[in-house]
């Protein structure tokens, strides 16, 4: 019988914890409040669910949901933003029947995946530096991706993030082609906003900029990687897979079914 995202995780609970809270403090939210072990992020003005979203941090706090949720709801709409609940192996698991019940879907399914970077193959490819120009890289990141939003709003979610960034940008004649931040936060090294501009991606790029940024990492401290990754995304994951990550976990986001 195959064995559930849920029977292995809640053996290493710490270990899921450790990276929700990475996660978190490298891609900060604008406000954040919290009722019990729920936490509550807002961010308007980005469209990411990471930075707009209900996340229940403990299974075991599992008391007035109905409430919780409604309550949450009211917060979101209050900034203008559509409800989103993630779940993950922190996620009460009596949760999901009751979102259920009040015609909540479940999209958006998200993979974690981490790898010892003493065990995976780095090469000695080109390094590429980071640069501290805050505001370009914004520019690039908005350029080059599909989201909603602008380079002042994404420059300020970057300026907000307090473990020290690794800001990735490589740059063609046309452009920019591809960006990727590498948060080192302690022993970790978390890997955000990688995305190759459409017309230059399955050149090797995607490659070249994640070994870079876990090289940098690795000269500074970092023992081990990680990432999240759409679980559709087929391309990606068959790129971090070759590099030695594999998969810790898993989570998705409930939403209204309207």
């Amino acid at each position: 019988m195959a064995t559930t995202v849920a029977d292995t995780a809640l053996t290493r609970l710490p270990y899921v914890r450790r990276l929700e809270a990475a996660g978190f403090r490298a891609w900060p939210a604008s406000k954040v409040t919290f009722d019990g072990a729920w936490q509550l992020r807002l961010t308007p003005g980005h469209p990411s669910k990471r930075l707009n979203c209900l996340v229940p941090l403990d299974p075991f706090d599992a008391n007035n949901m109905p409430a919780r949720v409604l309550a949450a709801c009211s917060a979101f709409e209050a900034q203008g933003l559509k409800p989103a609940i993630r779940q993950s192996p922190l996620c009460p698991p009596e949760l999901p029947a009751i979102l259920t019940r009040e015609g909540w879907v479940r999209r958006h399914e998200t993979l974690v995946l981490a790898a010892d970077l003493e065990k995976i193959e780095l090469g000695g490819g080109m390094d590429h530096l980071p640069t501290r120009d805050i505001q370009r890289f914004s520019e690039a990141c908005v350029r080059i991706d599909d989201r909603e939003t602008t380079a002042p709003v994404l420059a300020g979610i970057i300026s907000s993030i307090q473990p020290t960034a690794g800001l990735f940008l490589m740059e063609g004649p046309a452009g920019p082609t591809a960006v990727g931040i590498c948060v080192q936060d302690n022993d970790l090294a978390g890997l955000q906003q990688l995305v190759v501009a459409p017309a230059m991606r399955r050149q090797g790029l995607g490659r070249e900029i994640v070994t870079a940024a876990l090289r940098w990492a690795k000269l500074r401290g970092a023992r081990y990687g990680w990432l999240q990754v759409v679980a559709e995304n087929h391309a990606a994951l068959a790129l971090y897979e070759g590099l030695g990550f594999a998969k810790v976990y898993d989570y998705a986001y409930w939403q209204r079914g309207d």
